[in-house]
């Protein structure tokens, strides 16, 4: 589906403070499609169950939604916002919810060098499987949305690459940062944005992580090569973009 054709940008919560965060990051994406920010809640059900949700957690999705929806509301940006609880997998709904999205965004925590890997299983499950670009948002560990920096993207050779840089350029217009590039061909994309400020560093020499504010990285803009890649990555900094992928992941997808 191309974006002109989506109806919504997708959000999924689960009533916890990074999910919080994740929505208020995909207002923004929203507002710039012009599309509803569809806040989506899943209980948890295998595959083939045929129980129904119990009250109490209809009533738990219910919590969940209107506190992510009232952190949305307290951005005071004109938004339409949409929420729906849904059963099943969460990262499966979220993958069928991905065929009428334009994005699908969740958030987590950062994990460092976590033994089971960089991300958890719904956002692994959504980095290989979704059929539109994904962010997998992280929050500090004190439940704070991580700061303002640099946006990242590394240009290549792979068939993608305009897409993703293009992307990469547009979030560095729609939230007004920095664009680090991390590429030899940069001429042609600075002629299309003259308005974003971009860097030009060789790879391997971005900020490094953890450095102060403005500096830091905040979002990677990655394409299909490295989406395939990401869900078995333990370790950080295995990649031209420093700190990668324990900072906020934008994957591109066609």
């Amino acid at each position: 589906m191309s974006e002109l054709d989506a109806k919504s940008v997708v959000v999924g919560v689960n009533g916890s403070a990074a999910a919080v965060n994740a929505a208020k990051w995909a207002v923004d994406e929203a507002i710039g499609r012009q599309l509803p920010l569809r806040l989506v809640y899943v209980t948890a059900r295998p595959h083939d169950a045929a129980t129904p949700p119990s009250d109490w957690e209809i009533e738990r999705g219910e919590m969940a939604l209107s506190q992510a929806q009232s952190a949305v509301l307290s951005e005071r940006k004109p938004v339409e916002i949409e929420t729906a609880i849904l059963s099943g997998d969460p990262a499966q709904v979220l993958i069928d919810e991905s065929l009428g999205a334009a994005l699908v965004c969740v958030g987590t925590s950062r994990r460092g060098w976590a033994s089971d890997g960089l991300l958890g299983p719904t956002a692994a499950g959504l980095v290989a499987r979704a059929h539109c670009p994904v962010a997998i948002i992280r929050t500090d560990p004190d439940g704070s949305p991580t700061q303002l920096g640099v946006i990242s993207v590394v240009l290549n050779d792979e068939p993608d690459n305009d897409e993703v840089v293009r992307t990469a350029m547009e979030e560095g217009r729609r939230r007004r940062a920095i664009v680090r590039q991390i590429d030899r061909r940069l001429n042609s994309w600075v002629r299309r944005y003259p308005d974003v400020h971009v860097e030009t560093v060789a790879a391997g020499t971005g900020a490094k992580y953890g450095e102060r504010r403005g500096s830091a990285i905040e979002l990677a803009v990655v394409g299909s090569a490295d989406a395939g890649e990401i869900a078995g990555l333990v370790t950080p900094n295995c990649h031209p973009i420093v700190g990668y992928p324990d900072c906020s992941v934008l994957v591109v997808r066609h």
